[in-house]
């Protein structure tokens, strides 16, 4: 006899990223994120302590496709 249970399937889990991995992701620098992030133009981080912050992976590859996806419209 075969018990089959109806498990809720796993809730995909965001993860957090520092600084570099940012700028890796995204292909600028330290200054061009936070003249973004003062424009209004990039996700704002979340504040881990006083001296610590990181992203939303999410948020950011959201970002990242958004840009893809607007000069793609332009061409």
């Amino acid at each position: 006899m075969q018990i089959v249970h109806q498990s809720k399937p796993a809730v995909p889990r965001d993860r957090l990223i520092r600084l570099p991995e940012v700028e890796n992701l995204i292909g600028c620098k330290k200054s061009t994120v936070y003249t973004m992030l003062k424009n209004g133009t990039f996700p704002k981080p979340i504040r881990l302590s006083a001296r610590m912050a990181a992203w939303s992976e999410s948020s950011v590859l959201q970002w990242l496709q958004d840009r893809i996806n607007a000069v793609e419209v332009a061409k």
